[in-house]
């Protein structure tokens, strides 16, 4: 599939629902398992998703527009979510993300990106050039890989009870 910002922003509109409706309303053995030590639970997840949203999607699409490959990306912090998540409940945070969500795609949509501004470059601090085209794409990817993640982490809870039909259940088998 090639790349177009409206099938971009389907997915990116249609995460926080894909949230809530995975998640709300579980037990915490389901939104607080995971797949061993340093591993990330659903919870865990979701606090990640939302510091994505506070502090790298739109703050490096601004600095591609602004200031391009003059000004390095901040560093992304993957592991900001422990802390700052700490206290709240599972639906406080698909709360929390669903109103920056909303934010985030109300500042793209007035960003008014056009055809040729996606092919505009950027510096992040590890992987050097970049495209908007680029980090629309990831931003999206970035969203499906961890819902992916999250029901990975979940169908594991259940491996050891399906028994020998863990053998044509592929989820239980990968890890990433």
């Amino acid at each position: 599939m090639e790349f177009q910002l409206d099938r971009t922003l389907e997915i990116l509109r249609s995460t926080s629902g894909t949230l809530r409706a995975l998640l709300a309303g579980l037990s915490d053995e389901w939104i607080r398992c995971n797949e061993g030590p340093d591993t990330w639970s659903p919870f865990d997840i979701v606090g990640h998703l939302i510091h994505g949203e506070q502090t790298d999607w739109i703050a490096r699409i601004r600095i591609i527009l602004e200031a391009g490959e003059l000004r390095t990306f901040t560093p992304f912090d993957r592991s900001a979510q422990f802390e700052e998540s700490r206290g709240k409940t599972l639906g406080e945070l698909l709360d929390t993300f669903e109103t920056l969500r909303e934010s985030n795609l109300r500042t793209l949509d007035e960003l008014n990106i056009q055809p040729t501004q996606l092919e505009l470059t950027g510096a992040h601090p590890a992987l050097g050039r970049v495209t908007l085209r680029q980090l629309l794409a990831t931003w999206v990817v970035h969203d499906l890989g961890h819902i992916a993640q999250m029901a990975r982490v979940m169908a594991k809870g259940y491996a050891d009870d399906v028994g020998p039909w863990g053998a044509y259940l592929s989820v239980l088998k990968d890890r990433s």
